[in-house]
């Protein structure tokens, strides 16, 4: 059972919404890069561990260095480190270590594929104390520490080969040699772990230190001699996405101004091109379908070509179909008065014949039948002449066929009238068609007297032109502009229906070809045009 016209357009969506649903993906779009933040997140986090680890490394070199100093040969140190760093994680370009000369150490956390961790461990106390030379290069070391972590808002922790805090803000004496990053970093291989903070006292945006919920820890070996003299554990938060976008506020302010300006110019260019012309098209149609002929006008505005040529072609169709309207009403009423006037005669010879038919003699009686025989006559003719202009309306299109064949047939019908070719030719349309067009032009010829047609053919490389030129009594000036009207004709009395050239002219039309009377000595004379098809 086929959807009814209200439940089909309940669910098919009008061009505005559809508009304002394009509209909306649009803004949609800057909004769905929310979803690709953990990538700069991501990168975010990746800077943090780069930073920390460059930091980690001058300290590193600076412990290393003082430890050498203050301890001499005699400095205990820790596990020894044989060969090439072992590699750590699943990167890899990771080269974990310092073993002195080029061994560079690359951020190797990632979100997609570190996994988080609980937060650090508190420091346990231990019953260890750091040898003499560690507490004096970690008590010299404290100060810079500090005043390091005031510039780049990390928090560093220089641990013995034990894993107890020699140099820091707080935790001295205590020791990290069970946490896991710090642990890894004891045997010799840099470490770095992303763990979960509790943020308690959330802070706005703009807060560096509150901005995320992990934190980023890094546990870089100090290597005396291939052997582990301590680590440097440095941990610090990455920078918040909120914050970045926070301090970039201007350019995000401009960008978003942007996408919503063109996101108004889109919406306005589909009003402008779509939504609009095709409102104001509906609107003209549904005016057009109530009579509204003052609605054939173009529309103010177009939009696209498809849309101009859809009104086009829909403005053009009405206006064709208001001139069929008028031709169909036009029509009927001369059918009905070329109709009505033989009719009657019929019925008033009829009714006479009833009435006193025993009155009247036989001279009497024969002219009334007389009369009534030819009006029915004329009435046959005519329903003959409107069969064949509906023919003519209606007709196939195509077809070619030769002058001469066609003048052959007709001159076996043509009686005393001759018909003359001079040249052949090729015509664009049916021989069936072209009977009807020349044998109504001889018709016509020979009830104006004519007895001699001729036909004469004019091709160029766009036309062909057929000139169709007769010796009868010719028309009159004053019937010139008249004479392809429907039921015109001077010759009514004589049986004339007035409809052999308007046939001829409907039937050409058809055929987008035309028919001309043109000035001729004597006679009449007409000109048809057939427009050659361009390649």
């Amino acid at each position: 059972m086929p959807l009814s016209r209200k439940f089909s357009d309940r669910f098919r969506p009008p061009l505005s919404l559809v508009v304002a649903g394009v509209l909306g993906i649009m803004l949609l779009v800057p909004l769905a890069g929310i979803v690709f933040f953990r990538i700069y997140e991501n990168q975010l986090i990746q800077a943090t561990e780069g930073e920390l680890i460059a930091q980690s490394a001058v300290i590193a070199a600076a412990t290393a260095q003082g430890l050498s100093d203050a301890g001499g040969p005699d400095l205990p140190l820790g596990s020894s480190v044989a060969g090439p760093l072992a590699r750590s994680g699943s990167m890899d370009s990771l080269v974990n270590g310092y073993l002195g000369g080029w061994s560079p150490v690359q951020p190797q956390l990632d979100l997609n594929k570190t996994p988080g961790l609980p937060p650090r461990p508190d420091p346990i106390a231990t019953g260890q104390q750091p040898a003499p030379a560690y507490s004096r290069v970690g008590a010299g070391l404290r100060p810079i520490l500090l005043k390091a972590q005031e510039t780049t808002l990390a928090g560093f922790r220089i641990l013995d080969f034990n894993g107890t805090v020699i140099a820091g803000r707080k935790d001295i004496g205590l020791s990290f040699a069970h946490v896991e990053e710090v642990e890894r970093a004891l045997s010799g291989q840099y470490a770095s772990a992303l763990r979960v903070r509790d943020v308690r006292n959330p802070q706005p945006i703009y807060a560096i230190s509150r901005g995320t919920s992990v934190r980023v820890f890094t546990a870089f070996p100090i290597v005396i001699d291939d052997k582990v003299a301590g680590v440097v554990y440095a941990s610090r938060t990455p920078s918040n996405i909120f914050r970045e976008l926070y301090l970039k506020r201007g350019t995000v302010f401009w960008m978003v101004l942007y996408v919503l300006g063109a996101t108004f110019v889109v919406g306005f260019i589909f009003a402008r091109t779509i939504a609009g012309p095709i409102k104001a098209l509906t609107n003209r149609s549904l005016r057009i379908g109530s009579g509204d002929r003052s609605a054939i006008q173009p529309l103010k505005t177009h939009g696209n070509r498809e849309i101009h040529a859809l009104s086009e072609s829909m403005l053009d169709m009405s206006r064709r179909l208001f001139e069929r309207n008028d031709y169909i009403s036009t029509f009927a009423n001369h059918v009905t008065h070329e109709l009505k006037t033989p009719l009657t005669s019929i019925q008033g010879a009829a009714e006479l014949l009833v009435d006193g038919g025993d009155d009247m003699n036989e001279a009497e009686r024969a002219r009334f039948l007389g009369n009534i025989i030819d009006d029915t006559d004329r009435a046959t003719t005519l329903l003959n002449r409107l069969r064949d202009l509906a023919r003519a309306d209606s007709v196939d299109i195509g077809g070619t066929c030769r002058l001469s064949e066609v003048l052959k047939d007709i001159r076996r019908r043509s009686g005393q009238v001759f018909l003359e070719a001079p040249a052949d030719c090729v015509l664009p349309l049916s021989a069936e068609n072209a009977r009807i067009v020349f044998e109504n032009l001889v018709d016509n010829s020979a009830r104006h007297g004519a007895r001699k047609v001729v036909f004469d053919a004019h091709e160029s490389e766009d036309v062909l032109a057929l000139t169709v030129c007769d010796d009868g009594s010719g028309i009159s000036a004053g019937n010139e502009k008249q004479i392809f009207d429907l039921f015109f004709t001077t010759r009514r009395e004589s049986g004339g229906t007035g409809m052999g050239l308007g046939i001829i002219h409907a039937l050409l039309k058809a055929h987008n070809a035309g028919i001309w009377l043109v000035p001729s000595e004597t006679g009449a004379c007409f000109e048809i045009s057939f427009d050659r098809p361009k390649n």
